[in-house]
C-alpha cells in the first residue's frame, strides 16, 4: 500500500467523551481546513445524537498522522446499541478505550473492553476529563487494572500504555498526570501507532471481504460497510456474495460503487486493498456477516453474529377519531416500507408480522433503541399508534426463561433507598453499594428487563433528575412471575370534544390529569391517572351552566394544577396492556386499545368467562 494503515474502534461507557476526543483528533492532523466552520461532536450528525448527547450509530472517520492512514470507528456507549459496537469491533485492529478520571470503569465500560478482549484486541487507556476537581486518575488506572484482571482472556492483555488527556482542550500526555497548557494530542496518535498493529495484508490473495454494518442511500439502494480481509476489491468486479441462506451456493453480483472513508465523509475509489474499510453499493441482497469473495473462492469467512433482541413492541395505523390530521403518512403501506428501510441500515432492529395487516411487530435491544426509531419516524410525518412494551422469551431446559438485566445507579446519598425500595417489587436485587463522588452512591443490581420498564422515569422523577443509571443486558433468567405495573387507574374521557377547565378543575380532586383546558379529545383517551387502582370514566368537555344567579364564590376561575404531559419514552412505560400511545408529528396521546366503554366491558367478559 501507498501508506501504512491502523483500524482504531474508541469505545467508552456513556457521555465519557468518545466523540469529544474524534472532533479533537480530526482538529489536531489537520483534517479540518482552518477556514472550515466546525460544531461540536461533528461525529454525532444525527438530530437526536445532538439532542440526547448520546451516539446512536457506529461511525468511522480518518486521520492522517505521520503519512499513517487511521480509520477511526466511533461506538455507541448506551447498551440499547451494543449491536452497533460489536460490528464496530470486526473492523478494526485494536481499541482505544476512554474512562472518565472521576467516574472511573462503569458497567458499560465492562460490556464493550469484554467485547474487545474476547476478540484479542490491544488497548490504549485513556484516562480522559483530568481536569475535572474531582479527578482521581491514579485510583481510576487501579480499577481498571482490576477490570482487565477480572476480564482479560491472555497474559500479555494485562499490559497496555496509559494516555491522560483533556479530550476537550485537545491536550493529552503519557503516563497519568495532567497535560502540560501547550500540549496536543501527539502522544496518543503516537502511542496508537505504537500500540495497534497495521492490518496483516495478503493483497496477493484472491478478494475476501467481511460485511459488518449496513448503511441506505437514496440513490444507490443498499450499501454494505465492511473490511477487505484479503486481496484487492474492485468497482466493476464481479464477485459472490455468501449470505446465510446461501449454503454453499453464492450469489453472483456485481459491484457498482465503491468508496473508502476520507475525514468524516466518503470518498470514491476504483479499489480498496487488504485492511482497509470499504463502502460499496449494487448487491441489494447484502446482509450483515455476509462475505463478499473473489468468483474462485470456494468457502465464506466466519459469520459475524449480533445479539438478538429482548423487547419488542407493535406498531400499527393510528385509528383514533383525530387519525389523519397532522401527519403525512398514515397508511399501513408508509408504516411497513419505512420499517423495511430501518432494518436495511440497523441490523440489530426485527420485524414480522401479526395477525392483522395493519400492525407490525418490532423488536430489538431496549425501550430506549426503539423510542429512538418512533421519534424519528414522527419528525419524518409518520402517524401511528405503539404497544407497551414486552419482553422476548426463552424457553431453556423446558423452562420459560426471561431477560435479565445488570445495572448501575450513580444517586444522591439520601436517595439510595428510593432505588432499594423500587427494585424489591420489580424482582430486582442490589448486588454492592459503594460510595462514588461526595454525597452520592453507586448501587449495582439486577433485574428481570421486564421490571425495568419504566423504572428510568420513576427514578428520575424520584431524585429530581439528579440520577445517572445505565444498564446492560446480562443473559436469562428464569420467569418472575407477575410484576406490579403503575398503582393508578386510567382516567377515560367519554366524549369527544375540547377540555374546559370547569370540568378539569372537579376532576383534578379525583388524580393527576395528563392535558390541561383547551385540548381535544375523543372517547376512549386517556386524560389522566386515579388516585384509586380502578379505571374512571369522566366527561372533561362539560362547560359551566350559564345561569342569572351570579355569587362572588360561584365566579371564581378555577386553579388547575399543572398537568404531568408525558413524552413519547414516559408514555410508552406508563401505558398497560389494553392501551395504545398515539404518535403524531405534533402529538402524543395515550388511548385505549378499544375506545368505547361498552366494547371494553365486553371484551373483559369474554376474557373472564
Amino acid at each position: 500500500m501507498k501508506n501504512p494503515l491502523r483500524n482504531v474502534a474508541l469505545v467508552a461507557h456513556v457521555d465519557h467523551g468518545k466523540t469529544t476526543l474524534v472532533d479533537a483528533l480530526l482538529r489536531s492532523t489537520g483534517t479540518f481546513a482552518s477556514h472550515q466552520n466546525l460544531v461540536d461532536r461533528v461525529m454525532d450528525s444525527d438530530d437526536q445524537e445532538r439532542e440526547r448527547g448520546i451516539t446512536i450509530l457506529a461511525k468511522a472517520a480518518r486521520v492522517r498522522w505521520k503519512e499513517v492512514l487511521i480509520n477511526l470507528v466511533d461506538t455507541p456507549g448506551h447498551a440499547d446499541f451494543g449491536g452497533e459496537v460489536e460490528r464496530a469491533l470486526a473492523l478494526v485492529d485494536g481499541i482505544v478505550l476512554l474512562v472518565d478520571a472521576a467516574e472511573g470503569p462503569l458497567p458499560q465500560t465492562r460490556y464493550v473492553l469484554s467485547k474487545a478482549l474476547g476478540r484479542g484486541l490491544p488497548t490504549v487507556l485513556v484516562i480522559n476529563k483530568v481536569d475535572r476537581h474531582d479527578a482521581r486518575p491514579a485510583e481510576v488506572l487501579e480499577e481498571v487494572e482490576q477490570l482487565f484482571l477480572d476480564l482479560a482472556t491472555t497474559d500479555d492483555q494485562l499490559s497496555f500504555p496509559v494516555v491522560s488527556a483533556v479530550a476537550r482542550e485537545g491536550r493529552a500526555m503519557r503516563g497519568v498526570g495532567m497535560p502540560a497548557p501547550d500540549a496536543d494530542l501527539s502522544a496518543l496518535l503516537d502511542t496508537i501507532l505504537e500500540t495497534v498493529p497495521a492490518p496483516s495484508m495478503d493483497e496477493s490473495a484472491p478478494l475476501s471481504a467481511l460485511v459488518t454494518n449496513l448503511d441506505a442511500s437514496d440513490y444507490v439502494g443498499r450499501l454494505a460497510i465492511g473490511r477487505v480481509h484479503s486481496g484487492i476489491m474492485r468497482k466493476g468486479d464481479n464477485v459472490s456474495l455468501w449470505g446465510r441462506e446461501t449454503d454453499g451456493n453464492p450469489l453472483r453480483r456485481r459491484i457498482a460503487q465503491l468508496s473508502v472513508f476520507d475525514g468524516i465523509g466518503r470518498t470514491e475509489v476504483d479499489e480498496v486493498r487488504a485492511g482497509d474499510l470499504f463502502v460499496l453499493a449494487g448487491i441489494p441482497e447484502v446482509e450483515v456477516g455476509d462475505t463478499i469473495s473473489a468468483l474462485e473462492v470456494t468457502a465464506a469467512l466466519p459469520r459475524l453474529e449480533v445479539d438478538e433482541p429482548v423487547i419488542r413492541m407493535s406498531f400499527g395505523v393510528n385509528t383514533s377519531p383525530y387519525a389523519g390530521r397532522e401527519g403525512k403518512y398514515v397508511t399501513s403501506r408508509h408504516i411497513r416500507e419505512r420499517l423495511h428501510k430501518e432494518i436495511l441500515g440497523n441490523v440489530s432492529i426485527k420485524i414480522a408480522d401479526t395477525e392483522s395487516a395493519d400492525i407490525m411487530s418490532v423488536a430489538g435491544r431496549g425501550e430506549l433503541q426503539l423510542a429512538v426509531l418512533i421519534e424519528n419516524m414522527r419528525r419524518e410525518g409518520f402517524e401511528l399508534q405503539v404497544s407497551r412494551p414486552e419482553v422476548i422469551t426463552r424457553d431453556i431446559n423446558g423452562k420459560k426463561h426471561e431477560p435479565l438485566e445488570a445495572g448501575s445507579c450513580d444517586v444522591p446519598d439520601e436517595h439510595v433507598g428510593t432505588v432499594t425500595q423500587a427494585l424489591a417489587p420489580r424482582k430486582g436485587r442490589v448486588l454492592d453499594l459503594r460510595p462514588g463522588d461526595p454525597g452520592r452512591t453507586i448501587v449495582s443490581f439486577e433485574a428481570p428487563s421486564r421490571g425495568l420498564i419504566g423504572f428510568r422515569s420513576m427514578l428520575m422523577t424520584a431524585t429530581r433528575g439528579t440520577a445517572l443509571l445505565h444498564q446492560h443486558h446480562a443473559g436469562w433468567t428464569p420467569w418472575a412471575g407477575e410484576l406490579p405495573h403503575r398503582t393508578g387507574g386510567a382516567m377515560i374521557a367519554d366524549r369527544i370534544g375540547t377540555t374546559t377547565a370547569y370540568a378539569l378543575d372537579n376532576l383534578q380532586l379525583r388524580g393527576t390529569l395528563f392535558l390541561g383546558p383547551g385540548v381535544e379529545v375523543y372517547e376512549g383517551m386517556v386524560i389522566g391517572e386515579g388516585a384509586r387502582g380502578e379505571e374512571m370514566v369522566v366527561n372533561a368537555v362539560r362547560p359551566k351552566e350559564k345561569t342569572n344567579i351570579r355569587t362572588h364564590s360561584h365566579d371564581d376561575g378555577p386553579k388547575l394544577a399543572a398537568p404531568v404531559v408525558h413524552t413519547l419514552e414516559t408514555a410508552i412505560e406508563w401505558i398497560g396492556d389494553d392501551e395504545l400511545v398515539e404518535v403524531t408529528p405534533a402529538k402524543i396521546r395515550v388511548r385505549k386499545r378499544m375506545l368505547g366503554l361498552e366494547d371494553r366491558r365486553r371484551a373483559f367478559k369474554k376474557q373472564n368467562s
